[in-house]
C-alpha cells in the first residue's frame, strides 16, 4: 500500500504547505514562450529529478535525495510524509491516414491548437503515516510500484471529423521511501530523522540511451513534506543556539528542508531540491501558475500577451498546462496586472517606533529633496568631454569601457545616440543619458524615461548642442 488517507487535520495542514510545494513540483515544468519548438523546452526537468540506478552512474544523476533534519516529538507523537513527484508521460501524435490507418506525425493543425509530440508530467504522490516511536533504529520501509500503461485520446476537427488521436504511454516506475529517526546526546529531547527517497526502476540502459530515454523511469521534480502532530521541527536554517552542532552533523543529498505553512508554526517540513527560507510563500499579488520562477509574473505575463496568434496556437497544442497560462495572460484584468507591478513589504524605519496604521516610516524632512535642490538640473547641466561640453541634446558615438560593462552596452560599441540628460549622483559620479538613435522603441523610452547610461569617457561628442 502507497497510499494512506490523513486525517482532516493533517491534511488541513498539507493543504497550506501544497500551495508553495506545487511551485517546486512545476517549476521549469513549461518555460516561456511555452511552446515545445522552443529551445528552452528541449531540455526539459533540471530539479529534483531521480533517475534509474543503471542511468545514474552513467550520466551523474542521482537516483536518490536524503534528508535530515531535527525533530522535538512528545511522547505518541505522529509523523505523516508524503513523497510528490512527476511522471513523464510521452505523448506521442498519430494522423489519419487514407487507408484508415493511423501513422506517427510531427504535428496535427487544428484551428484553435497545434498537437506535438511532448512529455506531458502526470503527478504521483506517496503517503504514510507511522508513530514516531517506531522509527527508531532501522525504521520503515515502504516501496512503491507505478505500473505501466498506455491511453488513446481521438483528436477530431470542429466538425466531428477524426484527423488523429494523440498516444500517451508510462512506464513502469519503482522506488522505496525509508524513514529513520535517532535519539542526540544532552539534556534536550531532539531526535535526528531521517527520510531517503530512492528510484529502484529495473530499467536498464541501452549502450546508446540518453537522458530522454531515462526520463520516462525517472521520478521528476522529487520532494517530501513532512507533518508532526505531537512535537515540533527545528529550523535547519535558523536553529537555536543550543541545536547549531546538531544541525551542523546532519546530511542532506540533493534536497534541504525548511519549515513550512504560517510563520510560527513547527509542525510542517518541506525538503526541496530548490533551496528555499524557512516558511516560504507565494506572493499573493501572483494571478497563477506561470511555472518560470526564474522570471516575474509581471514580464512573463506581458511577453506571453505578445506572441502571435500563431505561436499561442502552438502553446495551447503543447499541453494543458501552457494552454491555461496562454488563457490567463489573454483575459487578465487591467487591475490584476496592475497588481504584478511590485510590492513593498515589511519595511521599517531602524529608529523611533512604528507607527500603528504604516508599515513605511517616512522621515518629516528628507535626507535630499531634489525638487528643492537648485544646485542641480539634469535637463540642462553639462559634462565636459574632450574640453567639450555635453548637455541634453548633444549627438555622441558610444564607446563603453570593457571594465565596468556589460553585453548589451558592447552590442552598442559605435552607435550614436541622443543625450536626453547629464545627471550627477551624491557620491559625486557623472552618469549621461542617452537614447539610441537607430532604435525604434527611443520615443517610449523617452516618454517612460528609460535610458541607457553612460559615464563621460565612454561617450565621443559629434557635435556641440
Amino acid at each position: 500500500m502507497t497510499t494512506v488517507a490523513f486525517t482532516p487535520g493533517t491534511e488541513a495542514r498539507f493543504a497550506v504547505a501544497r500551495h508553495v510545494a506545487d511551485a517546486v513540483l512545476f517549476e521549469g515544468y513549461v518555460l516561456y514562450p511555452y511552446r515545445a519548438s522552443a529551445a528552452k523546452n528541449r531540455l526539459r526537468w533540471q530539479f529534483g529529478v531521480l533517475v534509474p540506478p543503471s542511468w545514474s552512474a552513467a550520466a551523474e544523476e542521482h537516483d536518490l535525495q536524503l534528508t535530515e533534519c531535527l525533530i522535538e516529538p512528545r511522547t505518541g507523537a505522529e509523523l505523516a510524509v508524503e513523497v510528490r513527484f512527476l511522471r513523464a508521460q510521452r505523448r506521442t501524435v498519430e494522423e489519419l491516414r487514407a487507408d484508415k490507418t493511423f501513422a506517427p506525425a510531427r504535428e496535427l493543425r487544428l484551428a484553435d491548437r497545434v498537437l506535438v509530440p511532448w512529455d506531458e508530467g502526470v503527478e504521483e504522490r506517496v503517503t504514510l503515516v507511522v508513530p514516531v516511536g517506531d522509527l527508531r533504529g532501522d525504521g520503515t520501509a515502504l516501496p512503491f510500484t507505478r505500473t505501466a500503461a498506455e491511453e488513446v485520446e481521438e483528436v477530431t476537427d470542429a466538425d466531428g471529423r477524426v484527423l488523429g488521436r494523440l498516444v500517451r504511454r508510462r512506464e513502469e516506475i519503482s522506488g522505496t521511501v525509508r524513514i529513520s529517526t535517532s535519539e542526540l546526546d544532552g539534556p534536550y529531547r531532539v531526535e535526528r530523522l531521517s527520510v531517503t527517497v530512492e528510484n529502484t526502476s529495473t530499467w536498464t540502459a541501452e549502450p546508446v540511451a540518453d537522458r530522454h530515454a531515462a526520463l520516462p523511469h525517472s521520478l521528476v521534480a522529487t520532494h517530501t513534506l513532512l507533518r508532526i502532530d505531537g512535537g515540533a521541527f527545528l529550523s535547519m536554517t535558523d536553529p537555536p543556539e543550543w541545536a547549531r552542532g546538531a544541525v551542523a552533523a546532519c546530511r542532506n543529498l540533493h534536497t534541504w528542508p525548511v519549515l513550512a505553512g504560517e510563520p510560527g508554526h513547527v509542525d510542517l517540513m518541506l525538503s526541496s531540491p530548490i533551496i528555499l527560507d524557512d516558511h516560504p510563500a507565494i506572493a499573493p499579488e501572483s494571478p497563477g501558475a506561470l511555472y518560470d520562477a526564474t522570471e516575474i509574473d509581471e514580464i512573463l505575463a506581458l511577453r506571453t500577451a505578445a506572441l502571435t496568434d500563431e505561436e499561442k496556437r502552438e502553446a495551447r497544442g503543447t499541453d494543458a498546462r501552457a494552454a491555461a497560462v496562454i488563457e490567463l495572460a489573454d483575459t487578465m484584468p487591467p487591475e490584476i496586472l496592475e497588481r504584478l507591478h511590485g510590492a513593498v513589504r515589511s519595511l521599517q524605519g531602524v529608529t523611533g517606533p512604528p507607527e500603528p496604521t504604516r508599515n513605511i516610516l517616512e522621515p518629516e524632512t528628507p535626507w535630499w529633496d531634489p525638487g528643492g535642490d537648485t544646485g542641480v538640473d539634469p535637463g540642462s547641466d553639462h559634462v565636459l568631454v574632450d574640453g567639450r561640453p555635453v548637455r541634453a541634446g548633444s549627438r555622441v558615438v558610444l564607446r563603453p569601457r570593457l571594465r565596468r560593462t556589460d553585453a548589451q552596452d558592447l552590442f552598442l560599441d559605435g552607435h550614436r545616440a541622443l543625450v536626453e540628460a547629464v545627471l550627477h549622483d551624491v557620491d559625486g559620479g557623472v552618469h549621461i543619458a542617452v537614447t539610441v538613435e537607430d532604435d525604434p522603441g527611443a520615443d517610449i523610452r523617452r516618454e517612460q524615461g528609460r535610458f541607457l547610461y553612460f559615464q563621460p569617457d565612454e561617450v565621443e561628442l559629434l557635435e556641440a548642442p
